[in-house]
């Protein structure tokens, strides 16, 4: 497979690494984008275990909690000042209110579901898109639950750039449920805990981080003990309870939810617009095109 420059340009965002080794690691991969990260990886030369969706399309998040449900919802737009406009501001309240109470089954039943203005979803979204001007879409959406017993952390970053949504049992403070959101907003965990972790994605981590060690020369007699303590700190970057707690870097998010004798029930995080990918406008190519004609 013939690698390309885009290619190489997304493998140098995605790990880092520099032109020429993106280049040969895609050569060596015959272009597989997860491979060629490996490959690097094991080399010693991307640091970057996560990567990163690219945040493109505009919009914003929102939460609304009445009594022990909760939903959390994600809404785009073309343009971030569409995003702050008092009527798409109006219409992601009145969809979460919606979802909350109707709570259908994915965004197709939400879609062909009915408000209580008697239109469809579709048609109040279709309404707000011929006010506004830009085209707007419900993305995702998810009803939560929790026990008398739990509480809800909700918490918006950036006016609802990043939202995340916490369930946490044990407790009815929701400082404390908040305070864990906060974190999630920042680290952006994966999983709650290690025995969320697949034993496919734990093995294929060992995998890589043991030819990681072999390539650096390490001996084959310390390498197995090397790769376990490194695969501890892939859980940390993973892992909600693993992670050293935002607001107190001294102790583990595990320890400060014990402490108020609670458990991590559950978590939502949106970030909008993550994994969409924006068209990027060449406007200097666009005038040279019109001008040619």
């Amino acid at each position: 497979m013939a690698v390309t420059a885009q290619m190489v340009k997304e493998l140098r965002e995605k790990t880092g690494a520099g032109m020429m080794d993106c280049k040969k690691a895609l050569t060596e991969t015959s272009g597989d984008m997860e491979k060629a990260i490996d490959y690097l990886r094991e080399k010693g030369i991307a640091k970057a275990a996560k990567k990163a969706d690219r945040i493109a399309a505009e919009g914003s998040a929102v939460i609304k909690t009445e009594g022990n449900e909760a939903v959390i919802l994600e809404v785009n737009s073309e343009t971030d000042f569409v995003a702050k406009n008092e009527g798409f501001q109006e219409l992601l309240n009145s969809l979460a209110a919606h979802l909350l109470a109707k709570k259908p089954a994915n965004i197709e039943e939400a879609l062909a579901s009915t408000m209580d203005s008697g239109v469809s979803v579709q048609d109040s979204i279709n309404t707000a898109i011929a006010k506004i001007g830009e085209k707007i879409t419900l993305r995702r959406f998810e009803v939560v639950t929790k026990s008398d017993n739990g509480a809800f952390g909700a918490y918006l970053h950036m006016g609802g750039r990043i939202a995340v949504l916490t369930v946490v049992e044990g407790t009815t403070d929701e400082t404390v449920a908040k305070d864990v959101a906060m974190h999630i907003a920042a680290v952006n965990p994966k999983y709650i805990s290690r025995d969320q972790v697949s034993e496919e994605e734990t093995a294929h981590e060992r995998e890589v981080l043991t030819q990681q060690a072999l390539n650096e020369g390490k001996p084959e007699n310390i390498v197995a003990k090397m790769v376990e303590g490194r695969l501890s700190k892939f859980f940390e970057d993973i892992c909600l309870l693993d992670q050293s707690f935002v607001k107190n870097p001294d102790e583990k998010v595990k320890q400060y939810v014990a402490s108020k004798g609670a458990t991590v029930e559950a978590f939502v995080r949106y970030e909008v617009g993550e994994g969409i990918e924006k068209r990027q406008d060449n406007f200097a190519e666009e005038v040279m095109n019109q001008v040619r004609k």
